[in-house]
């Protein structure tokens, strides 16, 4: 499996012939549009920064598209999707839903906490999302979780890595660094994590940080 972050909250994991893109930038966003051929697209919430699904589509590659919570089977990928809040693009005092993603794949969990608001999780996503492979996870605030809370749930569900996503171009520059001091950690970016099942046996919570 190969995972590369591409800003915002846009995460490509490619696995064999199989390609499976989270939150894409829609050509209305203010982020860069990376263009590439997904299978699958899955988007957490509806907003310019991440329901770019036209930007999955590449040639003769059209994407299933998965844009809400329920129990979906694509190409022998087992989702999930928890409906959970979010504020993000939103005046204040409303919220919006986010779907938080659980998938299997590759005999790996993932879960792509998407636009998350809060880390007071929904009792329907804490009880289903455990044994968690590789966690995804906003830490730039202003709508989505703010970096300490961001880590405190991460050590909470408990995952065998944590990649944080929506830094930099949406959460500030100082995002990043405010998060690892809090995880007491200072962790040089890679630019793409080729990953097996066996590489994760025996850690905790080990924070990885993909460049953009």
């Amino acid at each position: 499996m190969v995972i590369s972050y591409l800003g915002g909250q846009c995460v490509k994991i490619t696995q064999g012939d199989l390609t499976l893109a989270f939150n894409p930038p829609s050509k209305d966003s203010s982020l860069k549009s990376p263009k590439f051929g997904a299978d699958i697209a899955l988007v957490s919430l509806d907003n310019e920064d991440f329901n770019g699904t036209e930007n999955a589509a590449f040639g003769e590659r059209e994407p299933f598209v998965i844009n809400g919570p329920g129990e979906y089977e694509v190409k022998g990928v087992a989702i999930r999707g928890f409906g959970s809040e979010s504020s993000y693009g939103l005046p204040s005092g409303q919220k919006g839903i986010n779907t938080i993603y659980s998938v299997a794949l590759e005999g790996m969990n993932l879960c792509f906490l998407g636009a998350l608001g809060s880390a007071a999780l929904p009792a329907s996503a804490k009880q289903e999302l455990d044994d968690i492979d590789i966690l995804f996870v906003p830490i730039g605030g202003d709508g989505v979780l703010a970096y300490d809370d961001a880590y405190k749930l991460a050590v909470e569900l408990g995952p065998k890595a944590v990649v944080p996503i929506h830094y930099g171009s949406l959460g500030g520059k100082d995002t990043l660094k405010s998060f690892l001091k809090e995880a007491g950690e200072n962790v040089a970016p890679v630019e793409k994590l080729t990953v097996k099942k066996k590489d994760l046996d025996g850690k905790e919570a080990e924070i990885i940080v993909l460049a953009n």
